[in-house]
């Protein structure tokens, strides 16, 4: 009932109004005045007006500062993230100065030259002088904030130290997979064409090499079986045939990859990252020291992603086909962070901020950031149970029917040599 009455009220004042204009307009037509005649009183009226509203104006913007300051960025919690909070701050501060003066000039002189019939404006339609004046001063502003920007991004995105703690992010729709070094202290090598049920990240070891021929010379036999022997319509056996050639160019394209895998390793030795792989931790946690450098790769397997931790103020794109880099180093504890944010359960968060698919808003992992000591103790931990290909690839049944790749082929290609 009371939404009813607040509706009529509204509407009745509404109405008001428009007969008020009415009115108003009925009675200068009775007295001779035309709409667009505006007399010297209603000018210096709203002049006066300008004046006032300039106060009001400037007296609503601090409050805002006052009354949302504390809602705007959280607390920087990485080196790099107070850097860059500075640079904003350093933008932040020119736009107000701007703001203020431009503002203050606005509102001043549409009070001060109230149009009056016994002036006229001064025509000036060129002068080199300010044309000169406010193309360089703002290109000069410009010029200093894109390089500083300039210097900030090169900071977080350089080669991070020697020293560094390695880390990958692995998105895809929709959630992150973190890969850790294992017990050699490198990542190994990864190839997208290896990824299956036990290998998510697709990491290049002969193990994983000769486990995925295995798998596709299974359902090359089981599709060559089914052409052979089953009745299909025409089209079903077209998609069939395509499948099966399909999964053959594969065959041959990491049939090249171990090819390549095994001159990088007789050509390096054991500076080859094809040998690094299969010591690696894959895990769904993400944990950093505090106070270390971090070195943070980060990769795709479907579709654009950007891996975005707010209070770190990182943010980088995972790009299919490609690995992008970001360093930083955590300087608050997650602990630390629930004490400062007067909150237990708080969390530091690992998002994408990229509209990847209809579930991105759940794609998401916690990171902890603890002191030195207690994430020795947690990787200690982690790296017993490393990434595990199968030791021996399955043998593939029997089949009737010939073809340029048996699974017999296939599966004596795909044993590892040493």
């Amino acid at each position: 009932m009371t939404k009813l009455l607040i509706l009529i009220v509204v509407v009745l004042g509404i109405l008001a109004v428009a007969q008020l204009a009415r009115v108003y307009e009925l009675t200068s037509r009775l007295r001779g005045k035309r709409e667009e005649e505006i007399s010297d009183s209603d000018n210096r009226f709203n002049a006066r007006l300008m004046w006032i509203f300039l106060p009001v104006y400037f007296g609503f913007f601090i409050w805002l500062v006052v009354a949302y300051g504390d809602k705007m960025l959280p607390v920087a919690a990485s080196e790099h993230g107070a850097e860059t909070d500075w640079l904003l701050n350093f933008n932040w501060w020119i736009l107000i100065i701007v703001f203020v003066l431009t503002n203050v000039l606005l509102f001043w002189f549409a009070g001060k030259y109230v149009y009056s019939k016994d002036r006229r404006a001064y025509w000036q339609p060129h002068n080199n002088k300010l044309e000169l004046a406010w193309t360089v001063a703002p290109a000069a502003v410009l010029a200093v904030i894109i390089i500083y920007g300039l210097n900030t991004w090169a900071d977080i995105t350089s080669p991070a130290s020697p020293e560094a703690v390695q880390v990958e992010l692995y998105g895809r729709q929709f959630d992150w997979t973190a890969r850790y070094p294992g017990a050699d202290g490198n990542l190994g090598a990864t190839d997208v064409r290896l990824i299956n049920g036990t290998n998510p990240l697709g990491i290049v070891t002969r193990e994983s090499v000769a486990t995925r021929l295995a798998e596709l010379g299974q359902e090359i036999a089981a599709g060559d079986s089914t052409l052979a022997h089953a009745i299909l319509s025409d089209t079903k056996k077209d998609e069939l045939t395509e499948q099966v050639a399909r999964m053959r160019r594969h065959v041959q394209r990491i049939i090249n990859l171990r090819t390549l895998m095994e001159h990088d390793i007789a050509e390096k030795g054991v500076a080859s990252t094809y040998l690094h792989g299969a010591d690696d931790v894959v895990i769904k946690e993400f944990h950093l020291p505090v106070r270390h450098e971090a070195k943070v790769l980060i990769r795709s397997q479907d579709v654009i992603h950007s891996a975005y931790i707010p209070h770190m103020r990182a943010q980088m794109n995972a790009v299919p086909g490609m690995t992008t880099l970001i360093k930083m180093t955590p300087t608050i504890t997650t602990d630390s962070m629930r004490l400062i944010t007067k909150n237990e359960a708080f969390d530091f968060i690992l998002l994408c901020n990229k509209i990847c698919g209809a579930s991105h808003y759940n794609m998401q992992m916690p990171l902890v950031v603890t002191d030195a000591a207690t994430y020795d103790e947690w990787y200690a931990e982690a790296i017993t149970k490393p990434f595990q290909a199968p030791a021996e690839a399955p043998k593939p049944p029997v089949t009737p029917g010939d073809s340029a790749a048996t699974p017999a082929a296939i599966v004596a290609q795909a044993q590892p040599s040493h």
